[in-house]
């Protein structure tokens, strides 16, 4: 007869090897993800996604409202607040006039988009592109609607859309992480958090990695000064024998995960300097992407890279471009921002599809919120701010599977509320990032804490209007 300790580390032991299986299957073969196959043939093999941290506004950029031009200066009719929340920065003001943008707005391609005039690069591509005006959340401040937009919850703790396809799909390139994030120096603004690409409850082996634009791109990647390469194999082949045998006797998942980062960082050694090396690129690439290019570091830098590491079958490319967070001085603010994205932005499109990459590339540009159609502070012929405001906000699509040339969703008149059927909230986002690669994103799931997970949580439509 088994005694109850006996039971209870015998049964512990077989639930820890079934996990530990189950979560070493893409360790064991590096190019495959827990799927094994897409759940339909996929549109999209890699994503990159241009995230414009801190809320672009959408008055200065791609929703364009002449009728705020008449109310210049007036209060913003209660009607249209219509009792939605209002952050605390601007909810105690007296009034709440109306700023109507000093940009102008014109039709660009054969699609007829109507763009601002600071993204003169982007109006190139608009046949190219499909924007969604109609994105809303309903988170109101920076930490939890970043949060929700990459990992599709609120609250921390929750797997990074890279990481999600990179546990459900694996890589195409086994000697570069699946997931690759990169952030233009310099910028200030609201804090990003490891969070934002962080695994979750995922293993760890799934978080997305930090590409630094000085020095070494990846942290602690080269050996130390006195060990060579060979050394360095032999070093790691010992480790793992020894690991297996402490996995045999403490049943910890995570062994297999530090062992496959252990692999992964030996292998990158020869591949990430080949892959961010842009001397070979050619002038007229150079020139596609600005003046910024060959600078490290910079966003036009970055898309570069980004180009770069698409080509080489990275799943999951993400750049951060902080700064959007216009409270005052939005006017000159959005246009320093725009600026500083818009040539690279659309020279990515452009150089992907001159590449015959576009078709299978999926390229995303948005923040986590817009902002508000009222001046937040004081009104004047040439100062405003403008608030956070998470009821409507565009975002762009570009690439494998979206249909170019698309505009999905209307505002009112002050891009207040949205007056269409049409509208994107963050878990039809995912949904359908995940269908265009090939996932159904109900079938997607984690088994954690007594519950699957999946990345759109329980809800989550595919917007098949925007697809091609």
């Amino acid at each position: 007869m088994m005694d109850r300790r006996k039971f209870i580390k015998m049964n512990a032991a077989l639930g820890a090897g079934q996990l530990l299986n189950l979560q070493s299957a893409a360790a064991a073969d590096p190019t495959g993800g827990i799927l094994g196959s897409t759940h339909f043939p996929a549109k999209a093999k890699r994503v990159i996604y241009l995230y414009m941290a801190g809320g672009p506004s959408q008055f200065e950029t791609f929703d364009h409202k002449p009728v705020m031009e008449k109310w210049h200066g007036q209060d913003l009719p209660e009607s249209i607040i219509g009792g939605q929340r209002l952050t605390g920065m601007s909810a105690n003001q007296s009034s709440l006039p109306v700023a109507a943008s000093p940009y102008t707005f014109s039709q660009h391609g054969e699609c007829g988009m109507d763009v601002s005039e600071l993204l003169p690069h982007t109006a190139k591509i608009v046949d190219e592109i499909a924007l969604v005006k109609t994105m809303f959340t309903e988170a109101i401040n920076h930490g939890p609607a970043n949060t929700f937009m990459q990992t599709g919850s609120q609250l921390a703790g929750r797997p990074s859309i890279g990481s999600w396809l990179d546990y459900g799909l694996g890589t195409g390139n086994p000697n570069l992480p699946p997931f690759v994030v990169m952030r233009t120096k310099g910028k200030g603004g609201q804090p990003l958090f490891a969070r934002l690409w962080g695994n979750g409850f995922l293993p760890s082996e799934y978080q997305g990695v930090m590409f630094r634009p000085e020095n070494d791109p990846v942290l602690f990647l080269n050996n130390p000064g006195d060990m060579d390469k060979t050394a360095r194999r032999k070093v790691l082949d010992a480790l793992r024998r020894l690991e297996e045998l402490n996995q045999q006797v403490v049943f910890d998942p995570q062994i297999a995960s530090r062992l496959a980062q252990y692999e992964m960082a030996y292998r990158m050694q020869d591949s990430v300097p080949e892959a961010v090396d842009t001397r070979n690129e050619s002038k007229a690439t150079f020139d596609l992407y600005g003046a910024d290019a060959k600078k490290p570091g910079t966003f036009a830098n970055n898309c570069l890279m980004a180009r770069r590491l698409a080509e080489r079958g990275v799943k999951f490319i993400q750049l951060y471009h902080q700064g959007w967070d216009q409270h005052s001085n939005c006017g000159g603010g959005v246009k320093k921002q725009c600026r500083e994205v818009d040539q690279a932005s659309a020279a990515l499109v452009m150089d992907l599809k001159q590449r015959g990459l576009l078709d299978d590339t999926l390229v995303i540009w948005g923040g986590e919120f817009g902002r508000t159609a009222y001046s937040q502070g004081k009104l004047t012929k040439t100062q405003y701010g403008r608030d956070h405001h998470p009821g409507c906000f565009p975002t762009w699509f570009a690439g494998g599977g979206i249909k170019g040339g698309t505009v999905f969703g209307e505002t009112d008149d002050y891009s207040y509320n949205i007056v269409s059927k049409d509208r994107m909230h963050v878990h039809d986002f995912h949904a359908t990032i995940l269908h265009l690669l090939g996932v159904d994103h109900k079938r997607l799931t984690f088994r954690f804490q007594g519950r699957s997970f999946r990345l759109t949580d329980v809800h989550g439509e595919v917007i098949h209007k925007i697809l091609s």
